[in-house]
């Protein structure tokens, strides 16, 4: 399976960079931002997700029979089994058929049922079991062989778990690779374990089309179908977000309230349209329709960053991944993201990142 991962990411293609960067330096030279003449750029959440480096790196389906119990270990423990190349490490379970209990450390156990998604953002050790309490049969070793045969397709995609007991339980298993560094609004600001409905009525939504086709392809087993479920499960990742972000309670804080808040919305969008345009608190205020402190309050308390220090967390997310995915040099980097000298957009690197744009395509290449 692993052999599969490069030509299942989700990263932009060289091609895809000469483009952007052609539209970033129009962008940083023009007094007033260009039309907007592209979808993409209305679509932060597809923007991140895309600049992040969202790839498939495992996916399976769980046919557990009760008493049953699994635990996972902290992502670090297996990334590089499952992607070597990745930051990060997210896991997420379909749950199909039975219930059962999620727990995470030091935090309040979950009660999970049949149509619920759980997603897992921040690599934490969980266990998933049939009942509350029950202590899981967790050997470290031999979960950590199980991701070993699994990525490297020596595993069936069903796995059978448990004591043989009914009643039963199935959940596809999802581990998705991203990267964090230097930021991922999305991720960041999720709590440490989602519980998202995905169907109501079996037959209809999107993501229960997905999850049909997935479950469609593994039981009839061709050529390609491999990299076919790894995209599947990228895509499967995505419409839960878009559901999450649907459902989301009023109260609610985090980069995707922010994103669904009208006037916050407006601003993020104009931030991931033309990041290298020489915003000011007060152009976004007026754009926005609110005051400048009105905005930065908000704005702040939605995203968790006001919004100067957000544009400047998200070009340089831009430009580490062009800086990792180009053989641009590191001044044509700084002036796509706004910056018109080496110097201070090195400055601004060093000072964000913590460590030097050519450091950070050194370590990039070396994790290659």
């Amino acid at each position: 399976m692993v052999r599969a991962h490069d030509h299942t990411s989700l990263s932009l293609a060289a091609s895809s960079k000469v483009l952007d960067a052609k539209r970033l330096r129009s962008a940083s030279a023009a007094t007033e931002p260009p039309a907007r003449h592209r979808p993409i750029g209305a679509d932060p959440l597809s923007d991140v997700l895309r600049t992040v480096k969202l790839t498939g790196a495992l996916f399976f389906l769980v046919d557990a029979s009760f008493p049953w119990g699994v635990e996972v270990p902290r992502a670090a423990r297996f990334s590089s089994i499952i992607l070597p190349r990745a930051q990060h490490i997210v896991s997420y379970h379909i749950i199909l058929k039975g219930a059962g209990w999620a727990g995470i450390p030091n935090a309040t156990s979950t009660w999970f049922e049949a149509g619920d998604v759980l997603v897992f953002p921040h690599g934490d050790r969980y266990s998933m079991l049939s009942e509350p309490g029950q202590p899981p049969e967790f050997d470290t070793e031999a979960t950590m062989d199980f991701f070993r045969e699994m990525a490297a397709g020596r595993l069936p995609f069903v796995s059978k778990e448990g004591g043989g007991g009914e009643p039963r339980s199935e959940f596809v298993c999802g581990f998705l690779g991203c990267d964090m560094k230097p930021f991922n609004p999305v991720l960041s600001t999720l709590p440490r374990l989602l519980r998202i409905k995905w169907f109501q009525d079996r037959h209809e939504g999107l993501l229960n089309r997905l999850i049909d086709l997935t479950l469609a392809e593994a039981r009839q087993p061709r050529v390609g179908g491999e990299s076919i479920r790894l995209r599947l499960s990228e895509f499967i990742f995505v419409e839960a977000m878009r559901r999450y972000l649907e459902t989301l309670p009023a109260r609610e804080i985090g980069w995707l309230s922010g994103l669904r808040d009208p006037s916050i919305g407006k601003v993020l969008i104009m931030l991931h349209e033309h990041p290298a345009y020489a915003w000011t608190l007060n152009e976004l205020a007026r754009r926005a329709c609110m005051s400048r402190a009105a905005l930065a309050a908000r704005f702040t308390h939605l995203v968790g960053h006001a919004p100067m220090q957000y544009l400047t967390l998200w070009r340089m997310q831009i430009a580490a991944r062009l800086l990792a995915d180009s053989s641009m040099k590191v001044a044509t980097v700084g002036r796509e993201i706004g910056y018109e000298s080496e110097a201070a957009f090195s400055r601004a690197f060093k000072k964000t990142v913590g460590v030097s744009p050519a450091a950070w395509r050194s370590n990039a290449a070396a994790a290659c």
